[in-house]
């Protein structure tokens, strides 16, 4: 059994040459949120949710992104009602929020 049931990392890259990256789409802002969402709902901690930082996942094009693991599902969002549905359906339900599934054919 894994130490965390759930991670989740949020994309927070910002390309010095003007490309998209997803720190020019609010991913700072969503990784907090999402930190936050999770302590207030007592996710965290071991058997739990754990909320990461990662530099570039190479989806910056559907950004800002961020990927669920085990599972393995990539997300993008807009705001932070996207985030807070991540959080109450996939984390903390298990259940995948298709409506925010980033495309397979999205990358760079």
């Amino acid at each position: 059994m894994s130490y965390f049931e759930r991670h989740i990392f949020f994309c927070l890259n910002h390309r010095e040459n003007g490309d998209n990256s997803c720190a020019q789409h609010g991913a700072q802002a969503g990784f907090d949120h999402c930190k936050a969402r999770v302590r207030d709902l007592g996710l965290g901690g071991q058997g739990g949710v754990r909320v990461n930082k990662a530099g570039c996942l190479d989806r910056c094009a559907g950004g800002p992104v961020a990927v669920v693991y085990p599972e393995a599902v990539w997300y993008t969002y807009v705001d932070q009602s996207d985030i807070d549905e991540i959080v109450d359906k996939h984390l903390k339900g298990g259940e995948v929020v298709e409506r925010l599934v980033l495309p397979e054919n999205v990358g760079r």
